[in-house]
């Protein structure tokens, strides 16, 4: 299965067309977006949907929910996040591939080949901000969040395809001292969940297919990838370039009974066919790590 190529490419720091450990990468996001319109303008794609089947569902925009939002760089924003519930209160997750550059297999100078970074998280100035929304430079009803630490479990880090495509991030309290989770609430993770649920995933395309920065959601099935077995895949038109990251609820209900999170968006074929790493051990032992103090950035 690959990553959409008629759609909006989802990534920053990468813009990946096939499901690989890295295609191509921009070296900002300014980069990103004048990449993604030549993309646009080569295929003739436009924003509707790639569904194939007509009476397959479709994302709705939404007033979004308070612990879901998007991540800031160089004062853009490129993916998706949520809070997730722990102990101090201050953790994210998002995609690996929105945070952490990886080696590029087969170059020999320790560099990702396509924008000449380093390998490892991101530098700079990260932000999360929560329920973020509006045209042009958006309002934040919950302020920006600065991310303190970025950490991707070893599948990501020695490239093992997409199985560790995930990401837990911890964000610094407020100029009151209050952590992200006290301000906005967050989603229980589940690590134990299996393929076949009923899932409410959130996301928000960029402003190529959304000039008003909306959220969408899309409540639906899932199944597991039969290519890639450590995968789950929903079937939902509308999750373009930006949704990467987006938080997969099983049980979700509103926001006061956000459910239980089991995966985060981080491919598929079409924006009408979205997979997401499911949960397992793994990714509780680096959740563990990181709600007990780890450092800054693994």
């Amino acid at each position: 299965m690959e990553r959409r190529t008629c759609a909006a490419p989802r990534t920053v720091p990468y813009m990946r067309t096939a499901r690989a450990p890295l295609a191509t990468a921009a070296t900002t996001i300014t980069a990103a977006a004048a990449a993604l319109a030549a993309i646009v303008g080569l295929t003739g794609c436009g924003g509707a949907s790639q569904a194939a089947d007509p009476a397959q569902p479709a994302a709705r925009h939404f007033e979004g929910l308070p612990f879901v939002g998007v991540l800031f760089a160089d004062g853009e924003h490129h993916c998706t996040a949520s809070v997730v519930d722990s102990p101090k209160g201050n953790m994210l997750v998002t995609a690996a591939h929105c945070v952490h550059f990886q080696d590029d297999e087969g170059e020999d100078d320790g560099k990702d080949s396509a924008d000449g970074e380093e390998p490892g998280p991101i530098t700079g100035d990260l932000q999360f901000a929560p329920r973020f929304s509006g045209a042009g430079e958006g309002t934040f009803p919950y302020g920006k969040w600065k991310v303190s630490g970025i950490h991707v479990p070893k599948a990501w880090r020695d490239e093992d395809g997409d199985r560790g495509d995930y990401a837990f991030l911890t964000v610094e309290p407020d100029a009151r001292g209050r952590s992200v989770q006290e301000v906005v609430g967050a989603a229980t993770p589940d690590f134990s969940s299996g393929p076949h649920r009923h899932v409410t995933v959130v996301g928000y395309p960029n402003e190529a297919y959304n000039p008003d920065n909306n959220p969408i959601t899309c409540t639906t099935d899932t199944e597991r990838d039969e290519d890639e077995p450590y995968m789950m895949q929903m079937r939902c038109g509308g999750f373009y370039d930006g949704t990467s990251g987006g938080p997969w609820l099983a049980d979700h209900h509103d926001a006061g009974r956000p459910g239980r999170l089991i995966g985060v968006l981080s491919g598929g074929d079409t924006d009408a066919e979205s997979t997401a790493v499911l949960f397992d051990g793994q990714a509780r032992e680096l959740y563990e790590r990181v709600a007990g103090g780890a450092a800054k950035s693994s």
